[in-house]
């Protein structure tokens, strides 16, 4: 069975979720993952769907877009690739990043860079500018995969200079330690 990512947007509304998973039912498609957000007043889905023997990315998009392009909907279709599977708990450990401070370009851009060049994969991140230079507005949470032949204090330390030069407040924390201090 092979596979295939489709990203759905549009203008947010009530039943999106339902008109998509209903018409992936129909063309006997499967849902194994989501991830779907409102960003401002727009939906975002992602979903990874199996999809029938013989079923192709193109004939999963045509399905679709006939039954999403009147909800104004745009939606974009790609084949799964096979490839590495994602960090395991062996070879890794699950981090969060957390900034806060004035909002201005290149933000996500300059502590996404010192992640990188660590060799450290971001696996969500969610980012919440409001504008101004109130800092409690504009927040910043990665959740980062970190190998463990990742030096996490070498890290940490170029994420706090990177920070300190764009007048950020950072944390960097466990991801257990993190969900401790925020359970409800």
């Amino acid at each position: 069975m092979s596979k295939a990512i489709l990203s759905v947007l549009g203008r947010d509304r009530p039943g999106i979720v339902a008109a998509v998973s209903r018409a992936l039912c129909e063309q006997s498609c499967n849902i194994e993952n989501v991830s779907q957000t409102m960003l401002q007043n727009e939906f975002a889905g992602i979903f990874i769907v199996s999809m029938p023997n013989g079923m192709g990315a193109g004939e999963l998009h045509r399905g679709l877009e006939a039954r999403l392009l009147p909800l104004a909907l745009t939606v974009l279709t790609k084949p799964c690739e096979a490839g590495e599977e994602a960090c395991t708990a062996k070879a890794c450990e699950p981090f969060v990043i957390t900034t806060r401070g004035p909002d201005r370009k290149g933000l996500v851009a300059d502590i996404s860079e010192v992640i990188a060049r660590h060799g450290v994969n971001i696996t969500r991140l969610q980012a919440v500018f409001k504008g101004g230079e109130d800092p409690g507005d504009n927040i910043m949470i990665y959740e980062v995969d970190v190998p463990k032949s990742v030096d996490a204090q070498a890290l940490a330390a170029d994420l706090r200079d990177r920070a300190a030069a764009l007048r950020l407040d950072l944390i960097f924390q466990h991801r257990n330690i993190f969900e401790a201090l925020h359970r409800i």
